[in-house]
């Protein structure tokens, strides 16, 4: 049984625990709100480009389509962009995306494809690590980086768009965490290389039928590089809110845990502190009356 001097500097123990948590959570509630403005604000433009050049890879022509529209015919080499967050203290938001990833890698593997991992944040890298060292080909670090902008996402597309050019993958696909609200973050994995194009032709007249001007050879040179980067500015934003809320609601249960187990100890050294003083005191009377 613990001593009430045990029992005391554990209650101390939990309550700073329970100080560190509060303040953990005031924090990402308040970085929370500007975080999840910006992963709204960018969706439309994401989707929009997105569905545009979509459209635009089935009427493009053979000549103006470039490998980031069309792909370079085959699947064999996955590329798997896992962007998860820097830091941990929030619940099972690395882990989710971590394990989405870790499946489509042993479900490509099991297809007979070559997989490779470009990891975004150093909680997933640690997490694939353990089982996909030997595919894991590159990292991105941004633990120094207070505040995401769309260069950061620039620069990560400028490799990957290097690395695609050279050969090294056929398809990549982002892995994320799309932010739904303060409770639900759902992991999603979206092709970015090369742009999904609609198996169903749409009708004349519809979204998917152009005039391209001036040519469409050089808009198409300039709205897929700014595609892939707008793709993944949106994957870090969408992360970006999504963390802040799963860490509020994480240091939230724990702080609320902390305060049970404060008042669950002590009542029990209250306890021990009576059961003490009750043995104390049996104690003098009973020597008093052998006196």
């Amino acid at each position: 049984m613990a001593s009430l001097k045990d029992l005391r500097a554990r209650i101390s123990s939990v309550k700073a625990t329970r100080k560190i948590t509060k303040a953990m959570q005031m924090v990402a509630a308040a970085k929370l709100r500007r975080a999840q403005e910006q992963a709204v604000a960018a969706r439309p433009y994401a989707e929009r480009l997105e569905k545009i050049l979509s459209h635009a890879g089935r009427v493009a022509s053979s000549a103006a389509a470039t490998p980031l529209l069309k792909g370079t015919g085959s699947d064999q080499t996955q590329l798997l962009i896992v962007a998860t967050g820097e830091r941990g203290l929030a619940g099972a938001f690395n882990s989710n995306i971590a394990r989405l990833a870790r499946d489509h890698v042993r479900m490509l593997q099991a297809e007979g494809k070559t997989v490779k991992i470009l990891t975004i944040g150093r909680k997933g890298a640690d997490q694939l690590r353990r089982d996909f060292a030997k595919i894991m080909i590159d990292h991105i670090d941004l633990r120094g980086v207070r505040q995401l902008g769309y260069s950061h996402a620039l620069d990560i597309a400028q490799r990957i768009a290097k690395r695609f050019d050279n050969g090294e993958f056929d398809v990549a696909t982002l892995f994320y965490s799309q932010f739904v609200n303060i409770i639900t973050q759902r992991p999603r994995m979206q092709q970015i290389i090369p742009v999904p194009v609609p198996e169903e032709p749409e009708a004349p007249g519809g979204a998917g039928f152009y005039d391209f001007e001036p040519d469409e050879k050089e808009i198409l040179h300039e709205l897929l590089p700014r595609n892939l980067a707008t793709q993944i500015f949106r994957a870090l934003l969408e992360n970006n809110a999504g963390f802040y809320a799963s860490q509020m609601t994480a240091m939230d249960n724990a702080t609320r845990n902390a305060g049970d187990m404060v008042d669950k100890l002590t009542l029990k050294y209250n306890r021990s502190r009576q059961a003490q003083i009750t043995k104390e005191l049996i104690e003098i009377i009973s020597g008093a009356e052998a006196v």
